[in-house]
C-alpha cells in the first residue's frame, strides 16, 4: 500500500545532493544499461513520510525479507545477491537475487559452529573480498567464548581465523567489517569495558578501528608501524562506510549520554572513555554530529552522494545528514522511519543505489512483530537512493 506524505519540504532541502542524482521520478532500480541487471525486487509496500514539515516527498519502503533472527552484517556479491549474517544463530544467509512469494529468496549458505553468541557478541560483520571473482573469499567478524575474531572462508568451506584476541564482553564487541577504497580490510571493535581504559590503550585492540591486510597483518601506512590500529578512543563501532571522496564515516554507540557520527581520520583519538560526545580537550577529535542516546544508539552507516545515513537501535529511526565537500553538516538532519520498523541496525548501499536496512527486534529490548526480523529497501521518489 502507498501512503502519501504531506510532510517533507525540510527533507527535500537536506537531501539536495541525493535528489540531484537523477531527474526521473519513478520507483525502482536503474536501467540495466546503467547499473547492470538488478534482482527481481518486490513492489514497494509502503511510502512513508521523509521529514517533519510540509511537502509531498515520499520514501518507498519495500520489505525484502522476513522472519530472520537478528540479522547483523550485510554485503553484496558481484551477481547482486546479498550475504547476511545472523548474530545468534551463526548463519550466513543469501538474500536474492531470485524472488519468491514472500520477497527475495532467502537461503541458508552455512552455519559457523565456531561462533559462540552471548550478549551482543556472535556472528557480526561480513565483507566480500575485492578479488572475489577469482578468490571467492568472504571475511567475517565473530565471537568465540574467549575473544572476538576475524576469519576468512570460501562459502561452504572451513573458517580460517586471520586475527584473534580482540577483547570481548557481554556488551560492546564492535563488529563493523568492510574493505575500504584502498583495498585494505577495516574492522570496528568495542572497548569491552565500561570505563574506556582499553580504548585509550594503544597496545589493546579494544575500542579501535583496525586496518589490515587480508592475512590479518597491519596494513602499510598505518599510523604506527606493525600496529593494526587506525584510530582509537571508541566505545563501540558497529558501522562505517566511505563516500565518493574516500572520507570515512563511523557510528559510535553504547555511550551513556550521546550517540555519535564521526569522520574517521588516520591516527585520531575520538575520546572514549574521557569524553562522551563533544568535548573541549584538543587531544581528542570531536564527532561530526551527536544525538541523545535515546534518539540514536546507531549502528549501520551508508552513503548516497553527499548524504550520510545511519540506522539506530534505541532511536528506532534512520538519521540522514547532508554534508558539504569538507565534511560539515549542511542543514538539519532528518529522521526517517521513526518507530515504523522498531530497532534498526544494518544499513548498506545496494548495487542499484537503494539503501537496505535490517531490523533487530528479536534481541533483548526489541518488540518483534510476527514478520520480524526484516530487511527493508528504501527508495526516494524523485531520485536519490534507488535512482531510476
Amino acid at each position: 500500500m502507498i501512503v502519501r506524505s504531506r510532510r517533507a519540504r525540510a527533507m527535500a532541502l537536506s537531501l539536495g545532493a541525493v535528489l540531484a542524482l537523477t531527474t526521473a521520478c519513478s520507483f525502482g532500480p536503474p536501467d540495466p544499461d546503467e547499473q547492470g541487471t538488478p534482482p527481481n525486487l518486490p513492489k514497494p509496500s509502503a511510502a512513508l513520510p521523509s521529514g517533519e514539515s510540509g511537502g509531498d516527498q515520499e520514501v518507498a519502503v519495500t520489505v525484502l525479507a522476513k522472519n530472520l533472527e537478528i540479522p547483523w552484517g550485510m554485503t553484496f556479491l558481484p551477481d547482486g545477491a546479498a550475504l547476511v549474517t545472523e548474530r545468534d544463530t551463526g548463519r550466513i544467509l543469501q538474500v536474492g537475487p531470485e524472488s519468491d512469494a514472500n520477497g527475495l529468496k532467502v537461503t541458508e549458505v552455512q552455519r559457523l559452529a565456531e561462533v559462540q553468541a552471548a550478549g551482543d557478541g556472535g556472528l557480526l560483520g561480513i565483507a566480500v573480498s575485492p578479488k572475489y571473482p577469482t578468490d571467492k573469499t568472504i571475511f567475517v567478524y565473530y565471537s568465540t567464548a574467549k575473544d572476538n575474531r576475524i576469519g576468512k572462508l570460501v562459502l561452504k568451506g572451513a573458517l580460517q581465523p586471520i586475527l584473534t584476541g580482540i577483547p570481548r564482553s557481554r556488551d560492546d564487541n564492535g563488529g563493523a567489517l568492510a574493505f575500504g577504497p584502498d583495498g585494505y580490510l577495516y574492522a570496528g571493535t568495542g572497548d569491552a569495558t565500561a570505563t574506556g581504559t582499553q580504548a585509550q590503550n594503544p597496545k589493546s585492540l579494544a575500542g579501535k578501528i583496525l586496518r589490515m591486510t587480508t592475512a590479518g597483518k597491519p596494513a602499510p601506512g598505518n599510523p604506527v608501524k606493525d600496529s593494526l590500529v587506525w584510530s582509537s578512543g571508541h566505545r563501540n563501532v558497529q558501522g562505517f562506510a566511505w563516500g565518493g571522496d574516500r572520507k570515512m564515516y563511523a557510528t559510535e554507540n553504547a555511550q551513556p549520554k550521546f550517540g555519535e557520527l564521526n569522520v574517521i581520520e588516520k591516527g585520531k583519538n575520538y575520546g572514549w572513555g574521557k569524553v562522551d560526545g563533544t568535548g573541549t580537550d584538543p587531544t581528542f577529535t570531536n564527532p561530526l554530529r551527536t544525538w541523545p542516546i535515546a534518539e540514536s544508539y546507531c549502528a549501520g552507516v551508508a552513503l548516497v552522494e553527499q548524504s550520510v545515513a545511519s540506522a539506530c537501535l534505541l532511536g528506532e529511526r534512520i538519521w540522514m545528514l547532508s554534508v558539504t565537500g569538507n565534511g560539515t553538516v549542511l542543514g538539519t538532519p532528518q529522521a526517517l522511519l521513526t518507530g515504523e520498523y522498531g530497532r534498526l541496525r544494518g544499513l548498506v548501499s545496494a548495487p542499484d543505489g537503494s539503501l537496505w536496512a535490517s531490523t533487530s527486534n528479536q534481541e533483548d529490548g526489541g518488540k518483534p512483530t510476527p514478520d520480524d526480523d526484516r530487511i527493508v529497501r528504501l527508495v526516494f521518489s524523485g531520485g536519490g537512493a534507488g535512482i531510476t
